[in-house]
């Protein structure tokens, strides 16, 4: 292993050794309290542009296998962690995490106090960095970043490119993609519905076309008001079929609904935060990555019910639609990586649909 540092837009400069790819890269540093799931977390597209640091002291301990991806390419910038395990060991194993990331060309920097790093940026909020060699100038880096502007097409970027179908004999799901993970289609899948995936710009008449049973809006990285024509599609279909939101999905719902959504300081990203349901007071740990949220003043003028909260910070974790059918969440039911307490949903949503379809028989 070779020197690395890892510069932050305060001036702050951890050197620590390199791993992975030994280019030069960017982005918005933010940190992951799961004990487990690197793997999941790596290739998440929700952490489109950004450095991931990983609070559980050693990573990559059993390696990367063929399984636990969430997609195909991974799209974060960098990757820190306290230890990387250089010897992987698990019956599941293919190859190591020093040697994933050097075959998707994302770097890595090891051996630095990520717990100190973590306290930074829960003190002062995420904030731009850099992970490069020891021969740049920390002042050189630090002007580079204060002048660097974070990406605002990142749905854009994570995003199908063009509709595609994943046949079953079950309910008829659009599952708009905004950076989905696999892990939602998997749910979906062994639930034996039919599934067509549309891009995140597909319009509310090409969608409505399909003729679906239901719409799941899936997750995604970035600020949810950068992508209005999302948030105008379903104002145009919210009343129309039953609304699944996830993560970001579960943000642009509540914009189209006339609520407000807001930059946190540093976010929820990992698999242990508690979360109430108030209708029925009971508690879930969850799987969470995002840096947005919905605020919570902003659904007192509007139709959308308050349902579930967040214990750490009392931010909004669920809303319902008083009028019509759709509801969303702002963690991961699909539950990967994490635990599988809200798996249910997609049950819920299944079943809010075969009810929404008795109502129309019953009326025909």
């Amino acid at each position: 292993m070779y020197k690395r540092q890892l510069v932050l837009e305060d001036g702050t400069v951890f050197i620590g050794k390199g791993f992975g790819s030994d280019r030069l890269s960017s982005g918005e540093v933010v940190f992951n309290t799961g004990m487990t799931g690197y793997q999941e977390v790596i290739t998440d597209p929700s952490y489109y542009g950004q450095i991931v640091t990983m609070t559980y002291p050693l990573v990559g301990n059993y390696g990367i296998n063929r399984d636990d991806f969430e997609t195909v390419t991974p799209f974060i910038k960098g990757f820190v962690v306290k230890e990387v395990s250089e010897h992987p060991s698990n019956f599941r194993n293919d190859e190591s995490l020093d040697h994933f990331l050097k075959a998707h060309d994302i770097p890595g920097i090891s051996g630095i106090d990520t717990r100190k790093l973590t306290k930074i940026i829960r003190k002062h909020g995420t904030m731009k960095a850099m992970i490069t060699d020891t021969s740049k100038s920390a002042e050189d880096i630090v002007s580079q970043l204060k002048e660097m502007k974070l990406p605002t097409d990142q749905v854009k970027m994570t995003s199908t490119i063009k509709p595609y179908v994943v046949p079953g004999r079950g309910m008829r799901i659009v599952m708009v993609d905004f950076g989905a993970k696999h892990g939602i289609l998997r749910e979906l899948t062994k639930r034996d519905c039919h599934i067509t995936v549309v891009p995140y710009n597909y319009s509310a008449e090409n969608i409505l076309r399909l003729k679906p049973d239901g719409m799941l809006l899936t997750n995604g990285p970035g600020d949810p008001k950068d992508v209005p024509e999302a948030i105008e599609m379903i104002k145009q279909v919210i009343g129309k079929i039953p609304i699944f939101g996830i993560c970001l999905g579960h943000q642009l719902l509540a914009l189209a609904n006339g609520a407000d959504t807001k930059k946190m300081k540093f976010g929820h990203r990992g698999a242990n935060h508690p979360v109430k349901d108030i209708r029925k007071n009971k508690t879930y740990l969850t799987s969470q990555n995002h840096s947005y949220t919905v605020s919570k003043a902003s659904l007192e003028n509007t139709e959308l019910e308050l349902t579930q909260v967040a214990l750490n910070d009392d931010t909004v974790e669920g809303i319902a639609h008083i009028k019509h059918l759709a509801f969303s969440v702002q963690y991961h039911p699909e539950a990967a990586p994490g635990p599988e307490d809200t798996n249910y949903l997609f049950d819920r949503f299944l079943q809010m649909i075969k009810s929404s379809k008795n109502e129309e028989e019953a009326y025909a």
